[in-house]
């Protein structure tokens, strides 16, 4: 999850759509540079079983010179050989 954060944040589009799950990864990503984040709090993470989890996180960010905005949500990641890949999330 915070590798991903980390993505965003450095516009690495690559490294978001190689942790993506096949079989909901979009073709491509376009990530807008005037995003500027300004902080991930993940407040759970629980182990379905050994293959998948889900983290619940509050990422905050500011596009341009509005407001901040807050995405409350709770991904679903599943482990594939060893890795660990996002699969989607609900928006609270």
């Amino acid at each position: 999850m915070r590798s991903r954060y980390a993505a965003y944040e450095a516009l690495d589009s690559d490294w978001l759509l190689a942790s993506w799950h096949a079989s909901t990864r979009p073709a491509t990503l376009e990530l807008d540079a005037s995003t500027k984040w300004l902080g991930l709090e993940v407040r759970d993470h629980r182990s379905i079983d050994d293959t998948h989890a889900e983290v619940e996180f509050v990422a905050r960010y500011r596009v341009g010179g509005g407001r901040a905005v807050r995405l409350h949500e709770r991904s679903r990641f599943v482990r594939e050989q060893g890795r660990w890949y996002y699969v989607d999330g609900d928006i609270r």
